[in-house]
């Protein structure tokens, strides 16, 4: 991974001796469990969840789970931005105290469309040789919302993580969302910063494994995905949805500071882009 254009983003090495101020401690505890994961994968690749797997944001697809299939006035004008994790947990306050049940949401959930040649795409990550691809999911979205859809599209065992806001059911019926972790970066919500994620999980794995890998890819969609792919390298690929504001903001930055975004772009309407260029890079 190549340097950052956006060192707000990059959480630099603590000095010896001292312990490290604000370290991602569910990134350590979930990349700490990467140990099985086989040594031998040529390739990383990175996938968004809502408007990048699925045609929806799950967050707005769970409301259809509400009486009326509406939220009240008063409850959406707390939201607060950048703080967009904390008005979700009063959302799903909200949904326990109506009477909506896990498995109200779970089916609401699992009826989202994917995303244009999307499951296409997963058959082929599916059918590559084991060496190839080592399959990760960074959202901030949840984890019952993702893994609800995954499960139900039969695409769960494609993914070695699964990082997002963790999120399970109390013995009251409510499903409660905590924040993934603190971070510095100032252009990302207070609850995540996917740069954090996906350089921890690269230095990790690399210290792993003993080598890099020898691409790394990001298909994603939104602002917050950016902020990862601007983290990548000449030889990666950033695979950002078109005319989404993750492209608008490749193209913005490589008309305002030419060379600065390293990563190869490839903008794409139908995953089956993707699909295609990826099989061009394990050929070569």
């Amino acid at each position: 991974m190549g340097d950052s254009i956006f060192n707000c983003c990059y959480v630099p090495p603590h000095p010896p001796g001292e312990e490290e101020p604000r370290r991602s401690r569910r990134t350590d505890i979930m990349a700490s469990h990467s140990a099985h994961i086989s040594s031998d994968k040529r390739f990383l690749i990175f996938f968004d969840f809502d408007e990048t797997i699925v045609d929806e944001t799950s967050d707005d697809m769970v409301v259809q789970a509400a009486p009326g299939q509406h939220l009240p006035g008063w409850l959406k004008d707390t939201y607060v931005p950048g703080r967009y994790n904390e008005y979700m947990q009063r959302v799903l306050a909200y949904l326990a105290e109506q009477g909506v049940t896990e498995s109200d949401i779970r089916s609401t959930m699992e009826k989202m469309p994917s995303t244009p040649g999307m499951l296409t795409l997963f058959q082929f990550l599916r059918n590559r040789p084991p060496q190839d691809f080592e399959v990760i999911l960074v959202s901030d979205a949840n984890t019952f919302f993702i893994e609800s859809w995954l499960r139900r599209a039969g695409a769960r065992q494609l993914f070695h993580r699964v990082f997002s806001n963790p999120a399970t059911f109390n013995k009251d019926g409510r499903l409660v969302m905590k924040p993934f972790h603190s971070h510095d970066c100032p252009r990302c919500p207070d609850n995540m910063c996917k740069q954090v994620i996906v350089r921890d999980y690269v230095a990790r794995r690399t210290q792993e494994r003993g080598r890099p890998y020898q691409r790394i890819f990001y298909v994603g969609d939104g602002a917050n995905d950016f902020c990862p792919a601007a983290a990548l390298g000449p030889r990666d690929v950033a695979f950002p949805r078109r005319d989404f504001p993750m492209h608008r903001l490749i193209t913005e930055t490589h008309e305002a500071m030419p060379g600065e975004f390293k990563a190869v772009t490839v903008p794409w309407a139908s995953a089956e882009e993707v699909l295609q260029r990826l099989r061009k890079l394990v050929a070569e």
